[in-house]
């Protein structure tokens, strides 16, 4: 079975876009690639999730959304306002799933937030 191994988030504005996620308290790193502007967003600890880049958009527009999730979901769309980005459509929960709502970032690219349902 494939499984997502890693994601790249394109951004018009690097630095901007890496200060945008950082409000996830990713740890971003330049990955060390001469003549590039890549930068690794490692994502956390662990087994859960998956880790990936913010890259130029100039090497590939980015049809996919990346879904993150968190703690606390109203306080991390209050923290994506605060970082210049916006909260698009209404908070909705899926059941059994969590609370869900799509934001985009600095470089208008959509994304999913999810406060998952704990698991017992």
């Amino acid at each position: 079975m494939g499984r997502i191994v890693h994601f790249e988030i394109t951004a018009d504005d690097v630095a901007r876009a890496r200060r945008f996620y950082e409000i996830f308290d990713w740890e971003i790193t330049d990955a060390g690639m001469p003549g590039t502007d890549y930068w690794l967003a490692k994502t956390g600890e662990g087994g859960m999730g998956i880790d990936g880049a913010i890259m130029p958009r100039a090497y590939k527009s980015q049809p996919s959304i990346v879904w993150i999730g968190v703690g606390d979901l109203d306080a991390t769309m209050e923290r994506v306002v605060a970082a210049g980005g916006s909260i698009v459509g209404a908070k909705q929960t899926v059941p059994g799933v969590g609370d869900t709502v799509y934001a985009t970032d600095t470089e208008g690219n959509t994304l999913g937030i999810i406060q998952p349902v704990p698991r017992g």
